[in-house]
């Protein structure tokens, strides 16, 4: 995109940190190159960091803000920083989300050129460190694509938008919802007519569901680029996994695992898809014989967590021992 064209609107760049570290700082260096006719605004909003986090932001020239740790929220702090900043066309970057080119800004706000866009998200791609299995998952993931495209029902027109949703099947109502806020753009004016859901986990695929239940338009841009991937343990992939079937089930009636014996049966499915993507990957005897047996209890995590996630909203409701379970799970 030619960065000289003007855009509908003034910009800004949102970033809610925690002890961001080197990949921060990173992300500063790389927004500093950007080529954005007008510039932009950078706003940091920081939940208690103690590594040179917020200093690192105002040396770059960011506004910043405090809030203690215990009032972070996903929707509910990206909605504080939104309303903090300036811009009517406001990008949402986490912390260790980082472009890939000058243009990438320019380029993840050009379809606003469009009057009826009310958000944007980005491409992405794991990080050249990442492991094989979970870059194979984010390969799957709509933000990987190749191909731009918008997503709407029925423009400007609630009534047949809802019409057109429910119609659809739960997993086809989930993959025309999709958005991410690790790389995204919106509207202020959209922003304000939908703030973004308080919700500790899923607020961008939530908050896309309800603009395009309202008759809105979300498009996905993969010129705009962002190398974004982080391991984290098989313990914390499972309350990720469970905390996502969870909004799935509550968003989209979606129920990928019905039962303990699907349990088993996906597991041993994805024990043989992992050891065939490992064997296929060219990897030495040792690595790849360290990487199945890792794929075996995360296979097991995956699908138990899927199960469990989706049956959680009436399991909580029914016995105390489940809520307490799920607010274990459900928690940061």
């Amino acid at each position: 995109m030619d960065a000289s064209l003007e855009l509908p609107g003034s910009v800004s760049v949102v970033i809610p940190t925690w002890n961001g570290g080197a990949r921060f700082r990173a992300l500063l260096a790389e927004l500093a190159t950007q080529e954005l006719s007008g510039g932009f605004e950078l706003l940091v909003v920081d939940s208690g960091s103690r590594d040179g986090t917020l200093e690192a932001a105002r040396e770059a020239g960011a506004a910043t803000h405090s809030i203690p740790q215990s009032e972070f929220n996903h929707g509910a702090t990206r909605n504080r920083a939104i309303a903090w900043s300036k811009g009517e066309l406001v990008c949402l970057l986490t912390q260790d989300a980082l472009p890939m080119g000058r243009d990438f800004l320019a380029n993840l706000l050009a379809p606003f050129r469009d009057g009826n866009i009310d958000g944007v998200y980005a491409r992405q791609f794991p990080r050249p460190d990442c492991d094989p299995i979970l870059a194979e998952r984010l390969r799957s993931w709509s933000a990987a694509r190749d191909r731009p495209c918008v997503t709407f029902f029925e423009k400007r027109d609630p009534v047949e938008s809802r019409r057109m949703f429910e119609t659809l099947p739960p997993s086809q109502r989930y993959q025309a919802c999709a958005f991410d806020n690790v790389a995204s753009a919106v509207r202020r004016a959209s922003w304000e007519r939908h703030p973004f859901p308080e919700r500790n986990f899923g607020e961008d695929v939530a908050w896309a569901r309800e603009v395009l239940l309202e008759g809105g338009c979300i498009a996905f841009e993969p010129s705009a680029r962002v190398e974004h991937s982080h391991r984290i343990s098989i313990r914390r992939e499972f309350k990720r996994i469970y905390r996502d079937h969870k909004n799935l089930c509550e968003l989209f009636e979606l129920v990928n695992v019905s039962s303990w014996k699907a349990v088993m049966q996906g597991w041993a499915h994805q024990r043989r898809y992992y050891r065939e993507l490992l064997d296929g990957l060219g990897l030495g005897a040792l690595t790849r014989l360290g990487w199945r047996l890792y794929s075996i209890p995360y296979a097991l995590a995956e699908t138990s967590a899927q199960f469990l996630g989706a049956r959680s909203h009436w399991k909580a409701r029914e016995s105390a021992f489940w809520r307490a379970v799920d607010r274990r799970l459900s928690a940061d």
